[in-house]
């Protein structure tokens, strides 16, 4: 699971409204990467700085876009039985309260189905029932 969220060039290819991504920089612990995220009349670049711990954590770090911040946090958790657990922590604020109250909500939507389209990617790649 860890190597899936780390692997961002490949989320145009199941992320819904994932239009692009590009990596800047990439080192053993971190890399820069951009993603463009369209939806309707909606489409905005970010730029982000995604730090790796493996296999346990992936944090990343906004540094630029439409937004006035936003963190993610994804903590991935081994089972007994096999498998894991994954628990994925996301904070956002837009700099616009205006567009906040405009896109605020379908925002909140598209974050629930990307961690949706992320378990579906590991039922595909992982074969989990």
């Amino acid at each position: 699971m860890f190597d899936l969220v780390a692997d961002v060039e490949r989320y145009p290819e199941f992320l819904p409204w994932c239009q692009g991504a590009r990596i800047i920089s990439k080192a053993e612990r971190e890399m820069m990467a951009d993603l463009i995220i369209g939806f309707r009349v909606f489409r905005e670049r970010f730029t982000s700085r995604v730090h790796l711990d493996h296999p346990g954590h992936i944090r990343v770090s906004y540094i630029r876009g439409p937004l006035k911040y936003l963190h993610n946090d994804w903590r991935f958790s081994p089972k007994p039985e096999g498998g894991c657990i994954v628990d994925f922590h996301v904070d956002f604020e837009f700099k616009n309260r205006v567009f906040e109250s405009l896109v605020g909500s379908l925002f909140s939507e598209a974050t629930r189905r990307m961690v949706n389209a992320f378990e579906e990617r590991a039922s595909d790649l992982y074969e989990i029932a």
